[in-house]
């Protein structure tokens, strides 16, 4: 685990730089909203413990805020997308367990576990942000729109990393 803490930091200034400086920028008429930077949370090694992805998830979640002005709505999203991720994990665990020292990766697993794994991820922390974000019924399915094309385009983007990096 002290080994890949390196690459993890590395990870996490990358990921916070192209969502600050680059996907922040991007807004389609309000529905797509890329946030890449829960790559970050999706690719911990199974052997990080609940306490530390939480509050990794939060810490990631409370720099984009700083970045962005939202006042803890990233942080909200991305502490519940780190607490919900054992659970996934647990949902989709192979009959044999996951291999020791592996991160939820191509290199590791197979494209429809990747596709499982992270589109549930994706969705809770889509739909956390987007609903805190407007906090009231009003424009429910606008809100829900949102959810489902930004929670489509930042899913591509995931998986195309996942092809450029992880793939065997």
């Amino acid at each position: 685990m002290i080994s890949l803490l390196p690459q993890n930091i590395i990870r996490f200034l990358i990921l916070v730089l192209l969502q600050v400086l680059i996907l922040n920028n991007i807004q389609l008429s309000g529905f797509i909203n890329p946030y890449i930077y829960i790559l970050f949370i999706l690719l911990l090694p199974f052997e990080t413990p609940a306490w530390l992805l939480l509050i990794l998830g939060f810490i990631t979640g409370l720099t984009i805020d700083i970045f962005s002005g939202t006042m803890g709505m990233h942080a909200t999203a991305t502490t519940l997308a780190a607490y919900s991720r054992p659970y996934i994990l647990t949902l989709f665990s192979p009959r044999d367990g996951y291999e020791s020292r592996t991160s939820p990766t191509l290199k590791h697993y197979d494209i429809s576990w990747v596709i499982r794994y992270s589109l549930i991820i994706i969705l809770i922390h889509h739909s956390t942000l987007f609903l805190v974000e407007v906090f009231r019924f009003s424009g429910f399915f606008y809100t829900v729109l949102r959810i489902l094309i930004s929670s489509t385009f930042t899913f591509i983007l995931v998986i195309i990393s996942q092809f450029l990096f992880y793939k065997k």
